[in-house]
């Protein structure tokens, strides 16, 4: 008899290779990719799903800076994985 933790690891394999296709890389990778050292300093990746990629920045003037890269930054992201939508910021604790 197969042992479930040896089941639940080939599940959760499975379930990752699904859902990163082409790249398994973690969104968090894609944005290390796709911005600045500077700009990573100021952010903190939430969720991933249904193709909307959730940041969180910390504060106003770092959202309106972000805000004016988007569709920069969606094209970036795109190029790191086919599955990334749409980029969606909100303020918040990143540390």
């Amino acid at each position: 008899m197969e042992r479930i933790k040896d089941t639940l690891q080939s599940v959760m394999q499975d379930l990752i290779n699904k859902r990163g296709g082409e790249n398994n890389e973690e969104p968090g990778a894609w944005l290390r990719k796709s911005l600045t050292k500077k700009e990573l300093g100021h952010i903190k990746f939430q969720y991933f799903r249904k193709g909307i990629l959730g940041i969180t920045v910390d504060s106003s003037v770092w959202l309106y800076s972000l805000n004016l890269k988007k569709e920069d930054l969606l094209r970036k992201l795109k190029k790191c994985s086919g599955q990334v939508k749409e980029v969606r910021f909100s303020i918040g604790e990143i540390g």
